[in-house]
Protein backbone atom coordinates (compact mmCIF):
# COMPACT_ATOMS: atom_id res chain seq x y z
CA UNK A 1 0.00 0.00 0.00
CA UNK A 2 2.82 2.49 0.65
CA UNK A 3 3.99 3.93 -2.55
CA UNK A 4 2.02 3.74 -6.30
CA UNK A 5 1.05 -0.10 -7.28
CA UNK A 6 -0.15 -0.51 -10.29
CA UNK A 7 -2.40 -3.26 -9.58
CA UNK A 8 -4.01 -2.15 -6.87
CA UNK A 9 -4.91 1.79 -8.33
CA UNK A 10 -6.62 2.29 -5.05
CA UNK A 11 -5.25 5.18 -3.10
CA UNK A 12 -4.81 8.64 -5.13
CA UNK A 13 -2.24 11.14 -4.38
CA UNK A 14 -4.50 13.33 -2.23
CA UNK A 15 -5.60 10.31 -0.40
CA UNK A 16 -1.85 9.91 0.30
CA UNK A 17 -1.62 13.30 1.46
CA UNK A 18 -4.76 12.66 3.88
CA UNK A 19 -3.55 9.67 5.54
CA UNK A 20 -0.08 10.62 5.60
CA UNK A 21 -1.20 13.98 8.10
CA UNK A 22 -3.42 11.56 9.96
CA UNK A 23 -0.53 9.11 10.72
CA UNK A 24 1.91 11.83 11.58
CA UNK A 25 -1.11 13.66 13.80
CA UNK A 26 -1.51 10.24 15.63
CA UNK A 27 1.98 9.22 16.14
CA UNK A 28 2.94 12.48 17.32
CA UNK A 29 0.65 12.66 20.49
CA UNK A 30 2.28 9.28 21.51
CA UNK A 31 6.17 9.59 21.00
CA UNK A 32 6.38 13.00 22.03
CA UNK A 33 8.07 12.11 25.13
CA UNK A 34 10.54 10.31 23.99
CA UNK A 35 11.87 13.13 21.24
CA UNK A 36 11.93 15.61 24.28
CA UNK A 37 14.45 13.38 26.21
CA UNK A 38 16.25 12.43 22.49
CA UNK A 39 16.36 16.16 22.25
CA UNK A 40 17.74 17.23 25.52
CA UNK A 41 20.52 14.64 24.97
CA UNK A 42 21.47 15.63 21.81
CA UNK A 43 21.77 19.25 23.15
CA UNK A 44 23.79 18.03 26.38
CA UNK A 45 27.69 18.89 26.01
CA UNK A 46 28.69 17.01 29.02
CA UNK A 47 29.10 13.15 28.79
CA UNK A 48 25.52 11.20 29.72
CA UNK A 49 27.03 9.67 32.36
CA UNK A 50 25.95 9.34 35.90
CA UNK A 51 30.34 9.74 36.48
CA UNK A 52 30.34 13.25 35.59
CA UNK A 53 28.98 15.56 38.15
CA UNK A 54 28.76 18.05 35.78
CA UNK A 55 26.11 16.71 33.44
CA UNK A 56 22.53 17.46 34.04
CA UNK A 57 20.90 13.66 32.35
CA UNK A 58 22.67 10.31 32.71
CA UNK A 59 20.19 7.99 31.00
CA UNK A 60 16.31 8.04 30.15
CA UNK A 61 15.19 6.69 33.27
CA UNK A 62 17.08 9.51 35.00
CA UNK A 63 16.65 12.27 32.85
CA UNK A 64 12.58 11.88 32.89
CA UNK A 65 12.23 11.76 36.92
CA UNK A 66 14.47 14.89 36.42
CA UNK A 67 12.63 16.36 34.00
CA UNK A 68 9.32 15.48 35.52
CA UNK A 69 10.10 16.75 38.84
CA UNK A 70 11.60 20.42 37.73
CA UNK A 71 9.26 21.04 34.79
CA UNK A 72 5.82 18.53 35.52
CA UNK A 73 4.38 16.46 33.25
CA UNK A 74 3.57 18.42 30.91
CA UNK A 75 7.42 19.43 29.66
CA UNK A 76 7.25 16.12 27.87
CA UNK A 77 4.93 17.48 25.76
CA UNK A 78 6.92 20.75 25.01
CA UNK A 79 6.69 22.38 21.74
CA UNK A 80 3.60 20.15 20.82
CA UNK A 81 2.08 22.29 19.01
CA UNK A 82 4.69 23.12 16.32
CA UNK A 83 5.56 19.63 16.01
CA UNK A 84 2.29 19.05 15.52
CA UNK A 85 2.28 20.95 12.92
CA UNK A 86 5.22 19.43 11.40
CA UNK A 87 4.04 15.71 11.83
CA UNK A 88 0.83 16.57 9.66
CA UNK A 89 2.60 18.68 7.00
CA UNK A 90 5.69 16.18 6.48
CA UNK A 91 3.51 13.43 6.56
CA UNK A 92 0.90 14.92 4.26
CA UNK A 93 4.02 15.89 1.86
CA UNK A 94 6.22 13.16 2.20
CA UNK A 95 3.46 10.66 1.29
CA UNK A 96 1.98 12.79 -1.59
CA UNK A 97 5.61 13.22 -3.13
CA UNK A 98 6.22 9.43 -2.46
CA UNK A 99 3.15 8.00 -4.20
CA UNK A 100 3.43 10.76 -7.00
CA UNK A 101 7.24 9.77 -7.52
CA UNK A 102 6.39 6.28 -7.39
CA UNK A 103 3.66 6.55 -10.02
CA UNK A 104 6.02 8.64 -11.93
CA UNK A 105 8.77 5.75 -12.03
CA UNK A 106 6.32 3.43 -13.36
CA UNK A 107 4.79 5.62 -16.33
CA UNK A 108 8.37 7.08 -17.59
CA UNK A 109 10.91 4.30 -16.52
CA UNK A 110 11.33 0.47 -16.89
CA UNK A 111 11.41 0.20 -13.39
CA UNK A 112 8.98 -1.48 -11.31
CA UNK A 113 7.27 1.13 -8.85
CA UNK A 114 7.22 -1.46 -6.25
CA UNK A 115 11.49 -2.35 -5.76
CA UNK A 116 13.43 -1.55 -3.23
CA UNK A 117 15.90 0.87 -5.00
CA UNK A 118 13.32 2.70 -6.38
CA UNK A 119 11.56 3.40 -2.52
CA UNK A 120 15.46 4.05 -1.36
CA UNK A 121 15.40 6.61 -4.03
CA UNK A 122 12.02 8.23 -4.09
CA UNK A 123 12.02 7.66 -0.70
CA UNK A 124 14.95 10.15 -0.19
CA UNK A 125 13.25 12.49 -2.61
CA UNK A 126 9.79 12.76 -1.10
CA UNK A 127 11.67 13.33 2.63
CA UNK A 128 13.70 16.49 1.31
CA UNK A 129 10.72 17.75 -0.30
CA UNK A 130 8.84 17.22 2.71
CA UNK A 131 12.15 18.51 5.07
CA UNK A 132 12.48 22.04 2.65
CA UNK A 133 8.20 22.61 3.62
CA UNK A 134 8.21 22.29 6.95
CA UNK A 135 11.62 23.31 8.35
CA UNK A 136 10.92 26.37 9.84
CA UNK A 137 7.99 23.88 12.02
CA UNK A 138 11.05 21.88 12.98
CA UNK A 139 13.17 24.76 14.07
CA UNK A 140 10.48 25.50 16.33
CA UNK A 141 9.64 22.76 17.85
CA UNK A 142 13.50 22.24 18.72
CA UNK A 143 13.49 25.56 20.39
CA UNK A 144 10.24 24.58 22.39
CA UNK A 145 11.62 21.19 23.56
CA UNK A 146 15.33 22.45 24.47
CA UNK A 147 14.47 25.77 26.87
CA UNK A 148 13.81 25.34 30.27
CA UNK A 149 12.18 27.14 33.18
CA UNK A 150 11.79 30.03 33.12
CA UNK A 151 10.56 30.09 29.83
CA UNK A 152 12.06 32.35 26.75
CA UNK A 153 8.88 31.60 24.80
CA UNK A 154 5.46 31.67 26.53
CA UNK A 155 3.51 30.65 23.15
CA UNK A 156 4.29 29.85 19.64
CA UNK A 157 3.19 33.30 18.26
CA UNK A 158 5.67 34.91 20.74
CA UNK A 159 8.34 32.59 19.54
CA UNK A 160 7.63 33.40 15.56
CA UNK A 161 8.08 37.19 16.30
CA UNK A 162 10.92 37.23 18.12
CA UNK A 163 13.06 34.65 16.25
CA UNK A 164 12.31 36.90 12.97
CA UNK A 165 12.81 40.25 14.71
CA UNK A 166 16.00 38.95 16.86
CA UNK A 167 17.99 36.66 14.28
CA UNK A 168 15.81 37.23 10.91
CA UNK A 169 14.52 34.86 8.56
CA UNK A 170 16.71 32.51 7.93
CA UNK A 171 17.09 31.36 11.59
CA UNK A 172 13.93 29.45 10.91
CA UNK A 173 16.14 27.22 8.06
CA UNK A 174 18.79 26.58 11.12
CA UNK A 175 20.65 23.05 10.12
CA UNK A 176 19.07 23.04 7.06
CA UNK A 177 22.24 21.88 4.94
CA UNK A 178 22.57 18.49 7.68
CA UNK A 179 19.13 17.84 8.06
CA UNK A 180 19.00 17.78 4.12
CA UNK A 181 22.11 15.92 3.69
CA UNK A 182 20.97 13.39 6.67
CA UNK A 183 17.01 12.86 5.46
CA UNK A 184 17.78 11.60 2.13
CA UNK A 185 19.37 8.37 3.48
CA UNK A 186 17.19 8.38 6.62
CA UNK A 187 14.13 8.39 4.69
CA UNK A 188 14.92 6.70 1.83
CA UNK A 189 16.29 3.73 3.91
CA UNK A 190 13.01 3.76 5.86
CA UNK A 191 10.96 2.96 2.80
CA UNK A 192 13.89 0.57 1.53
CA UNK A 193 14.02 -1.60 4.45
CA UNK A 194 10.26 -1.65 4.69
CA UNK A 195 9.81 -2.65 1.53
CA UNK A 196 12.52 -5.45 1.67
CA UNK A 197 10.92 -6.56 5.39
CA UNK A 198 7.59 -6.48 3.70
CA UNK A 199 8.83 -8.66 0.68
CA UNK A 200 10.43 -11.25 3.43
CA UNK A 201 7.29 -11.72 5.38
CA UNK A 202 5.85 -12.46 2.60
CA UNK A 203 8.39 -15.36 1.77
CA UNK A 204 8.47 -16.34 5.09
CA UNK A 205 4.94 -16.51 6.60
CA UNK A 206 2.79 -19.40 4.72
CA UNK A 207 -0.23 -17.72 3.70
CA UNK A 208 -2.89 -19.07 5.78
CA UNK A 209 -0.86 -16.84 8.41
CA UNK A 210 -1.27 -13.10 6.82
CA UNK A 211 -4.22 -12.28 8.50
CA UNK A 212 -2.30 -10.10 11.31
CA UNK A 213 -1.37 -7.61 8.60
CA UNK A 214 -1.27 -4.81 10.74
CA UNK A 215 0.74 -6.19 13.33
CA UNK A 216 3.51 -7.00 10.45
CA UNK A 217 3.18 -3.27 9.02
CA UNK A 218 3.67 -2.58 12.71
CA UNK A 219 7.03 -4.45 13.35
CA UNK A 220 8.52 -4.16 9.20
CA UNK A 221 8.41 -0.30 10.05
CA UNK A 222 9.96 -0.37 13.72
CA UNK A 223 12.52 -3.04 12.63
CA UNK A 224 13.21 -0.19 9.40
CA UNK A 225 13.31 2.77 11.85
CA UNK A 226 15.73 1.18 13.92
CA UNK A 227 18.18 0.67 10.66
CA UNK A 228 17.87 3.97 9.14
CA UNK A 229 18.02 5.96 12.50
CA UNK A 230 21.50 4.23 13.83
CA UNK A 231 23.24 4.91 10.76
CA UNK A 232 22.66 8.15 10.19
CA UNK A 233 22.02 9.61 13.52
CA UNK A 234 25.32 11.56 13.75
CA UNK A 235 23.57 14.38 11.15
CA UNK A 236 20.80 14.35 13.18
CA UNK A 237 22.87 15.59 16.35
CA UNK A 238 24.74 18.29 14.13
CA UNK A 239 21.27 19.46 13.46
CA UNK A 240 19.91 20.01 16.75
CA UNK A 241 23.15 21.56 17.50
CA UNK A 242 22.93 24.17 14.90
CA UNK A 243 19.38 24.34 15.44
CA UNK A 244 19.82 26.44 18.67
CA UNK A 245 22.46 28.48 17.66
CA UNK A 246 21.40 32.07 18.65
CA UNK A 247 19.75 30.57 21.90
CA UNK A 248 22.33 29.77 24.19
CA UNK A 249 21.01 32.06 26.80
CA UNK A 250 18.05 29.93 27.56
CA UNK A 251 20.39 26.79 27.80
CA UNK A 252 22.83 27.95 30.47
CA UNK A 253 20.83 25.78 33.26
CA UNK A 254 21.45 22.39 31.07
CA UNK A 255 24.86 22.91 31.35
CA UNK A 256 27.71 23.93 28.57
CA UNK A 257 26.68 25.61 25.55
CA UNK A 258 28.59 25.99 22.63
CA UNK A 259 27.96 28.70 19.00
CA UNK A 260 28.82 26.81 16.19
CA UNK A 261 29.80 28.95 12.62
CA UNK A 262 28.23 26.14 10.60
CA UNK A 263 28.29 22.14 9.64
CA UNK A 264 31.69 21.42 9.46
CA UNK A 265 32.85 23.13 12.68
CA UNK A 266 29.88 21.80 14.38
CA UNK A 267 31.62 18.54 12.84
CA UNK A 268 35.24 19.68 14.37
CA UNK A 269 34.10 20.61 17.75
CA UNK A 270 31.73 17.91 18.31
CA UNK A 271 34.83 15.00 17.79
CA UNK A 272 37.80 17.58 19.10
CA UNK A 273 35.53 18.21 22.45
CA UNK A 274 33.26 15.39 22.92
CA UNK A 275 35.21 11.99 20.69
CA UNK A 276 33.18 10.19 18.59
CA UNK A 277 30.85 9.27 20.96
CA UNK A 278 29.41 12.82 21.12
CA UNK A 279 27.77 12.18 17.73
CA UNK A 280 25.61 9.43 19.68
CA UNK A 281 24.20 10.99 22.30
CA UNK A 282 20.52 10.65 22.71
CA UNK A 283 20.65 7.27 20.54
CA UNK A 284 18.98 4.96 23.05
CA UNK A 285 16.08 7.43 23.10
CA UNK A 286 16.51 8.05 19.64
CA UNK A 287 16.27 4.19 18.53
CA UNK A 288 13.17 4.19 20.77
CA UNK A 289 11.33 6.64 19.11
CA UNK A 290 12.23 5.86 15.73
CA UNK A 291 11.01 2.35 16.14
CA UNK A 292 8.08 3.69 17.70
CA UNK A 293 7.26 6.81 15.22
CA UNK A 294 8.42 4.67 11.94
CA UNK A 295 6.34 1.79 13.15
CA UNK A 296 3.52 3.99 13.88
CA UNK A 297 3.86 6.09 10.83
CA UNK A 298 3.75 2.56 8.60
CA UNK A 299 0.70 1.24 10.47
CA UNK A 300 -1.37 4.39 10.34
CA UNK A 301 -0.64 5.09 6.94
CA UNK A 302 -1.53 1.34 5.78
CA UNK A 303 -4.63 1.43 7.94
CA UNK A 304 -5.64 5.17 6.78
CA UNK A 305 -5.37 3.97 3.16
CA UNK A 306 -7.47 0.56 3.54
CA UNK A 307 -9.97 2.41 5.27
CA UNK A 308 -10.44 4.87 2.05
CA UNK A 309 -9.99 1.83 -0.46
CA UNK A 310 -12.75 -0.09 1.42
CA UNK A 311 -15.11 2.97 1.28
CA UNK A 312 -14.46 3.43 -2.17
CA UNK A 313 -14.71 -0.24 -2.91
CA UNK A 314 -18.70 -1.05 -4.75
CA UNK A 315 -19.83 -3.44 -1.83
CA UNK A 316 -18.92 -0.44 0.39
CA UNK A 317 -21.50 1.95 -1.86
CA UNK A 318 -23.96 -1.13 -2.35
CA UNK A 319 -23.69 -1.55 1.18
CA UNK A 320 -24.98 2.34 2.03
CA UNK A 321 -27.30 2.36 -0.54
CA UNK A 322 -29.36 -0.54 0.81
Amino acid sequence: MVGYDPEAKCVSTVEAAAAGSASGLVTRVLISPLDVLKIRFQLQIEQLSSRNPTAKYHGILQAAQRIFQEEGLGAFWKGHVPAQFLSIGYGAVQFMAFQGLTELVHNVTPYSARGPLVHLVCGGLAACTATVAVQPVDTLRTRFAAQGEPKIYPNLRRAVVTMYQMEGPRTFYRGLTPTLIAIFPYAGLQFFFYNILQQFSEWVIPAEGKNGGNIKNLVCGSCAGIISKTLTYPLDVVKKRLQVGGFEHARAAFGQVRTYRGFLDCLRQIRREEGPGGFFKGLSPSVLKAAFSTGLVFFWYELFCSLLCALKSPDSTGRKGG
